[in-house]
């Protein structure tokens, strides 16, 4: 890549991502992969370097990592709760991206997926805790109440304070729903 195109970050983006964005998404910054391949950060989410192409967005990273020349990026699934717009969230395996030349890449994977929170508090419940977090889902208005249980936590105790604090957020009316995509 020419030092003008890193220079003004007017590098080429992937063929499958142009294809895929949104309307009003933009690209922020993106790495090529060691192996081959890119990673793409947008407005919207990160683009994984799969065929074909599929982002994920901020809202749905629960947690990124950069380490020796690697991102390491852990989703999460959700299962929706009593109700539009809360969800009990399972983390993935991790994904790990090897970057020869990161540029600005792990800040903004940071900086967006640390943004994407609005509020977070812990609580805890019978064998370990859960994190209870509402997040915006980029491209949409509203936010969505997330609950993150602590590994070995009693799910029957997830599942009620999943309902009680959805209950008393008022169900999140108008908020966008989990599987809402942009």
């Amino acid at each position: 890549m020419s030092f003008v195109r890193r220079l003004f970050g007017r590098e080429r983006v992937p063929e499958g991502v142009a294809a895929g964005l949104g309307a009003d998404e933009h690209v922020v910054a993106q790495a090529a992969l060691a192996g081959g391949g890119h990673l793409v950060v947008t407005s919207w989410g990160l683009w994984l370097p799969e065929e074909p192409p599929r982002r994920l967005g901020w809202h749905e990273i629960a947690k990124a990592a950069w380490n020796s020349g690697t991102l390491e990026v852990t989703a999460s699934t959700a299962r929706e709760v009593s109700g539009p717009g809360t969800v009990v969230l399972t983390d993935e395996r991790p994904r790990r991206y090897r970057l020869d030349e990161p540029g600005k890449v792990p800040q903004a994977v940071h900086e967006r997926v640390t943004g994407s929170i609005r509020s977070r508090s812990h609580r805890d419940l019978p064998g370990g805790g859960a994190w209870v977090l509402q997040r915006k889902v980029p491209g949409r208005d509203g936010l969505i109440l997330q609950i993150r249980p602590d590994p070995g936590t009693d799910p029957a105790a997830v599942e009620r304070l999943a309902q009680g604090v959805s209950a008393r957020i008022g169900g999140n009316d108008g908020a966008a729903r989990p599987d809402d995509r942009p």
